[in-house]
């Protein structure tokens, strides 16, 4: 397994060895994983971005049945994207073809649907690569991640408004859980009807709004709803600026790739899109597991689990 020690990574080793399979992960030096008290699982040391210790310090020649996938590149821009999304998977699907690998499980994104970013198109690519490769295929695109819209909890707790993009109900997000998400994955093994497809999928329904989000947050929290409206239009000026001075300073370029990430995200929803109509439709997004966003904000709240914030987090 390779992408192991993301918070949806671990939950899916776990659900891995809870069905009893033996679990080897790939990781890179310094990667924290507590591998404490989980029988079957083996931690192998080296760089995804390396050819070379894809082979020799990950698959060693060896024997595997499947490869699963939950990584992703850290922030998205160009570089890292096509380094990750794309080079570094198509190194370990090249690898698991050698040993003979006969099934690969991708986690993918829902949001290549609509590609205009670089990370959507290095993804798009590697799929393309995985179904033509005559591997049994299953390509995994969730929506929201619980963890991607937890990060305005402690700021609605110190009295400040909830941020939203326009008013609120510019996108909506069937929001999964890593743990629904994990089983839903290692379901995709011997589920004959998830084999050589693109599955979208979100968490249990209905899709929520960010405005909704908010509303949730201050309903636990027994406060009033409080929200700033930042106009779209603002980020594109940052876009601008950015795109200006990357010409100069490879810094801003990459910053500018990240404004269009958080762009991409304020005015696109993370539902199955129908091309027909030009419309997302929640109704046509499948659906997984059984916990709910506002679950996830009962336990944070309550102080039962602590937000993480990582890369990948919007707000």
């Amino acid at each position: 397994m390779i992408g192991a020690t993301g918070t949806i990574g671990q939950a899916t080793v776990r659900a891995l060895l809870r069905c009893g399979h033996q679990v080897i992960c790939f990781i890179r030096k310094g990667s924290e994983f507590d591998s404490a008290g989980l029988p079957g699982l083996e931690l192998r040391v080296g760089s995804v971005t390396d050819t070379r210790s894809v082979h020799s310090d990950g698959f060693r020649g060896e024997k595997f049945d499947i490869v699963v996938s939950c990584m992703a590149s850290r922030s998205g821009s160009t570089e890292d994207a096509w380094a990750i999304d794309h080079r570094a998977h198509i190194d370990v699907l090249d690898a698991a073809l050698t040993v003979g690998v006969h099934q690969m499980i991708l986690l993918s994104a829902i949001c290549v649907q609509k590609p205009r970013l670089a990370f959507q198109h290095a993804k798009l690519a590697f799929e393309a690569a995985l179904i033509d490769s005559g591997i049994t295929y299953s390509i995994v695109r969730p929506t929201a991640f619980f963890k991607s819209l937890s990060g305005q909890i402690e700021r609605v707790k110190n009295g400040k408004p909830f941020l939203v993009f326009g008013d609120g109900t510019l996108t909506a997000c069937k929001p999964v859980s890593d743990s629904d998400l994990a089983n839903f994955l290692v379901d995709c093994i011997e589920n004959g009807a998830k084999h050589n497809r693109i599955l979208p999928v979100g968490g249990p329904g209905p899709a929520i709004t960010p405005k909704m989000q908010g509303e949730m947050l201050f309903g636990l929290l027994m406060m009033k709803p409080r929200f700033k409206h930042v106009p779209v239009g603002l980020l594109n000026v940052i876009i601008g600026a950015l795109d200006l001075a990357g010409s100069f300073i490879p810094a801003a370029a990459r910053k500018a790739d990240l404004a269009r990430i958080g762009r991409y995200y304020a005015t696109e929803s993370m539902l199955v899109f129908d091309s027909d109509s030009g419309q997302y439709d929640p109704d046509a997004t499948p659906e997984t597991g059984t916990e709910t966003l506002f679950d996830h904000y009962s336990r944070l709240v309550s102080g039962e689990i602590v937000f993480q914030r990582n890369e990948h987090s919007v707000f």
